[in-house]
């Protein structure tokens, strides 16, 4: 039997990460993750293109914009969503999910939702770098190893 596995090996790949500027204190810690996670598994600055966007909402239009370029190998998306008293978080979080998928499988790019969804401000800062690491760190991860798997098939 022939097993195929991603590497966590950045290389020449390019990301484009997308991030979202709403929660800002938050989401700047998310992409400090990604950019770190990129370079410490051998990716070069230059590499990435950051691109940032008003809101969570806006993340699946410019995800698929960027991997529709073919420019990228993978695209990130950060952002911050903090449950609040409507369900407003919850339509948010359902919406860029589902586009998030349906454009990798339209593009045949890996798009990785590094979305923090969180139900109290404080879940969020968790997320965010602290007791329960950084999803941009492992959103980025992911890309690298999802942009290696493809490679191999």
């Amino acid at each position: 039997m022939k097993e195929i596995n991603g590497t966590l090996d950045a290389g020449e790949m390019k990301i484009g990460v997308i991030v979202s500027r709403f929660n800002s204190f938050l989401t700047e810690q998310l992409v400090k993750g990604a950019v770190d996670a990129f370079l410490r598994h051998g990716g070069a600055e230059k590499n990435l293109v950051l691109v940032r966007v008003p809101g969570a909402y806006e993340l699946p239009l410019v995800a698929k914009r960027l991997a529709a370029t073919k420019k990228v190998d993978a695209v990130v998306a950060l952002g911050a969503v903090v449950q609040g008293a409507t369900a407003h978080a919850e339509l948010i979080n359902a919406t860029t999910s589902r586009a998030f998928s349906e454009i990798s499988l339209e593009t045949g790019v890996p798009i990785l939702d590094g979305v923090v969804s969180a139900e109290n401000l404080e879940q969020a800062v968790e997320r965010c770098g602290t007791k329960q690491g950084n999803k941009g760190f492992s959103a980025m991860q992911s890309a690298i190893e999802m942009v290696n798997v493809i490679k191999s098939l």
